[in-house]
């Protein structure tokens, strides 16, 4: 009963995290009339969200191992669930934007609460298992929230997307009673340092990227914002240089093979999550499509998810793994184009979709076995940071693009041309990284057999 239980809450906690972030995508252009702010204010909606999931993951996986991996998931989906019921009744943009900041801390404890519970739970090949229903279940949360937010946000209006999963939440805590508690014995001191520093440059960063279209790049609060940034950043750097047991070893991107895979996550997920957001509202715009309509197409971009990376992970007997990321790559980069140059949708949503779901299946495992065994742990903290990391800038930097170029109404007869350009850009840095990532891989292959032999005789 008790791992029944592990699984069941564990894996309907996860579902949740995916959904705000879909749910609220399709709710933005509601959000902005409703509560008549401004698309800068309402972008910390998502970017609020999306910096302290990110952030706060390296702080909470600590303290899972501290002060007990139970215990961290049941307050990280408390918080969570609460959080998001503030925002349900939030009476202004204020309200809503600092407790969507919040129920990000609370995402960040329930992913890194629910990981750990699940691996201390299971082991083998039967940890193999339920780490594949973890991943199936976060592209699940994507795929479907579109669709069941936007159905929720037509009948009963933005808020409506704030309530299911809230409500949900609060449901699960009654059953955690049934998952049995562990921690690390002797866990190291936490250092606090470099997580601080890294959080507090994340978000300034995310405070640059929405508010420079706005208050003007050369405003004394962005600039200072900036050069915060930079400065804790370097600061980062710097701790985790020296610390002797640091949470986050930036030693591993000396790998070829490693910064080759983190360079492809930044560009898959800048790709994703930039047209999860932003694509139901451009559907909205220019299509004349409803609010549930708009979540169903964006569905031809999610909808891969659910079967490719089963096939890809079939087809690892006959394709290098690594050749599909390329692969994946510039099949993003080709749709992305197709979109750009075209009128059509259907056809470039489906490809870009493809090669984002066989980037999916691949990369984490990749990530984690391109490393020591002893380093996999801190391997996978690191690819995670850098694939939230890179999501949450590029929705940023891809929504202050599209601001800019339609006075920020994400509306009207420029909104057309500010997706293309966005497409354009975001199908050169796949591009780009795809031939990046061939040379890295290629630089980190080991000499065949042979040829050491031949050498080694000569």
């Amino acid at each position: 009963m008790n791992r029944v239980a592990t699984v069941g809450v564990s894996l309907t906690a996860l579902f949740l995290i995916p959904f705000t972030f879909s749910a609220t995508s399709v709710a933005l252009t509601r959000i902005t009339e409703d509560l008549h702010t401004t698309f800068a204010a309402t972008q910390w909606v998502v970017n609020g969200y999306s910096a302290t999931l990110a952030g706060f993951m390296l702080v909470t996986g600590s303290l899972s191992d501290r002060y007990g991996r139970r215990r961290l998931f049941l307050a990280g989906v408390a918080l969570f669930s609460v959080c998001t019921l503030v925002s349900a009744v939030a009476p202004n943009i204020v309200v809503l934007d600092l407790a969507r900041v919040v129920t990000g801390i609370g995402a960040a404890a329930t992913v890194t609460g629910a990981s750990a519970v699940l691996g201390q739970a299971f082991t083998g090949a039967e940890r193999t298992k339920i780490f594949g229903l973890f991943g199936a279940t976060l592209g699940l949360g994507l795929a479907f929230g579109l669709t069941l937010s936007g159905l929720l946000i037509e009948s009963f209006g933005w808020r409506s997307a704030f309530w299911l999963p809230g409500v949900i939440g609060l449901i699960t805590l009654a059953f955690f009673r049934f998952i049995p508690e562990s921690r690390i014995a002797a866990a190291a001191r936490m250092d606090w340092k470099g997580p601080a520093a890294f959080t507090f440059a994340l978000m300034l960063l995310i405070l640059v990227l929405v508010e420079g279209p706005e208050l003007g790049w050369t405003s004394p609060l962005v600039l200072v914002a900036l050069v915060g940034s930079v400065a804790l950043f370097l600061l980062f750097a710097g701790i985790e240089r020296r610390a002797a047991d640091p949470m986050l070893d930036l030693r591993l991107l000396t790998s070829p093979r490693f910064l080759g895979l983190c360079a492809a996550i930044v560009a898959i997920v800048a790709v994703f999550a930039s047209m999860v957001v932003y694509l139901p509202s451009y559907f909205m715009a220019t299509q004349a499509v409803s609010v549930a309509e708009a979540g169903a197409l964006v569905v031809l971009l999610t909808g891969p998810i659910l079967v490719v990376p089963i096939l890809c992970g079939m087809a690892t007997r006959w394709v290098n793994p690594l050749t599909q990321v390329i692969v994946s790559l510039v099949l993003i980069s080709a749709g992305a184009a197709w979109f750009a140059a075209t009128d059509e949708y259907v056809g470039p949503l489906l490809l870009m979709g493809v090669g984002i779901a066989i980037a999916f299946g691949l990369l984490d495992g990749l990530a984690v076995g391109s490393v020591p065994a002893e380093q996999a742990g801190m391997a996978a903290g690191l690819f995670n940071t850098t694939k939230l990391t890179g999501e949450t800038v590029a929705v940023t930097v891809v929504g202050s693009m599209l601001a800019a170029r339609t006075s920020g109404a994400l509306a009207g007869a420029e909104y057309p041309a500010a997706m293309d350009l966005a497409l354009w850009v975001l199908g050169a840095l796949c591009l780009g990284v795809a031939l990046l990532v061939a040379m890295l891989f290629r630089t980190s292959e080991p000499e065949p057999e042979p040829r050491r032999r031949r050498a080694a005789i000569s």
